[in-house]
């Protein structure tokens, strides 16, 4: 259908067109005149503001967490509101990087050189050269908590393959790029941590260890995050993920341990876990001090259906125990769900509690 266009006709007043006269500049309004249009103006738009609207005004107006905490990148220490990389950086476009999780008890660096070793292992693993030596990264660390105040926190140091093209080829990113972030980390309730928590088991396998090993703590968790995902439709916060064999392996962001028997037991590396710090703590220190063997073990599903205890571990999570494991059939239904214990465990609380005592001690591990 066709649209037709109407012209309107100039309106005159008695000296000249109207369009003559638009041409010309109008005279400016005097002040007098410019303020008493403005109060009009804003006496007409004016509505009432409700206590909520109010509050949220002000929140905006004092951005309380827009410059904290200060954040290293680069070779710089930024404000979080300015705290930025490249588009082009190949750790946001393909995953392409490492990084660590670490804690800040008492204002010391928690396994601060196992994590370290972790980290550059790491790196070599996907032909990363990380551009600052170990010390100045420990030290880039140290200054982020002078800088933050922060006493107790949580580490998130991030080594990306660094800026470079809209191509895979990592040879096009001549230097990688260090971001150090300071800050708090919470990923279960409070209450949790004496309650135990509700866990399922992922029906998505863990990524093979000849696709991606998972030792290597690579900005790639895709696989993880789509198995929690299983987990938050079912109203769960974690999940228990199986190899492609039905091993157990690991959570989506911690490991996992079994007690049978007064006796602890963790899957092995090459089930296809992250071999993380805690776990290591607690394998190696917190549990023989305390007076439990712990073994590593192919464990299978149905192992830690029948345990008189089932714990997770990790540097963000700390010691955790799991109360009830549930599964699914993918389709939205639970089709089993197996009650551990009550509460958390005996010797999960005797873990955890020990682990307490010495993050809030005045001898946190460095080393």
């Amino acid at each position: 259908m066709k649209t037709k266009t109407i012209a309107r006709k100039p309106v005159r007043t008695g000296k000249g067109s109207s369009a003559v006269r638009a041409a010309r500049p109008a005279k400016p309004a005097s002040r007098a005149q410019a303020n008493g249009k403005a109060k009009i103006q804003a006496r007409v738009v004016a509505k009432p503001v409700s206590k909520a609207a109010k509050v949220a005004a002000r929140s905006a107006a004092v951005p309380i967490d827009a410059d904290l905490p200060i954040i290293y990148v680069n070779g710089q220490m930024l404000p979080k509101s300015k705290a930025m990389i490249s588009v082009y950086d190949h750790g946001l476009l393909y995953g392409d990087g490492v990084f660590e999780g670490i804690r800040v008890y008492q204002g010391k660096i928690f396994k601060c050189k196992q994590h370290m070793d972790r980290l550059y292992h790491c790196a070599d693993q996907i032909r990363l050269k990380i551009p600052v030596t170990r010390e100045r990264m420990v030290q880039i660390q140290r200054e982020c908590i002078e800088a933050n105040k922060l006493n107790d926190g949580y580490i998130r140091l991030v080594v990306t393959r660094g800026f470079g093209t809209l191509g895979l080829d990592p040879r096009r990113c001549p230097t990688a790029g260090v971001i150090c972030i300071l800050d708090q980390i919470r990923l279960f309730p409070k209450e949790a941590y004496e309650a135990g928590m509700r866990v399922i088991v992922a029906r998505r396998p863990k990524t093979p260890i000849a696709c991606l090993d998972p030792r290597i703590k690579s900005l790639n968790y895709l696989n993880n995050i789509l198995a929690k995902c299983e987990a938050i439709d079912f109203g769960c916060d974690e999940v228990i993920m199986l190899n492609l064999d039905g091993e157990v392996t690991e959570g989506s962001g911690d490991n996992i341990f079994i007690v049978k028997d007064g006796r602890l037991y963790t899957p092995p590396a090459d089930a296809g876990i992250l071999e993380g710090v805690t776990r290591g703590f607690v394998m190696r220190e917190l549990a023989p001090a305390l007076g439990y063997s712990c073994t590593e073990r192919t464990l299978r599903l149905e192992d830690v259906l029948t345990a008189d205890e089932v714990f997770l571990t990790g540097t963000a999570a700390e010691i955790i125990g799991v109360t009830q494991i549930d599964q699914h059939d993918g389709n939205g239904k639970i089709t089993r769900s197996t009650r551990i214990s009550d509460s958390e465990g005996p010797i999960t609380r005797a873990l955890r509690l020990r682990f307490r005592e010495i993050a809030t001690s005045n001898s946190v591990p460095e080393e």
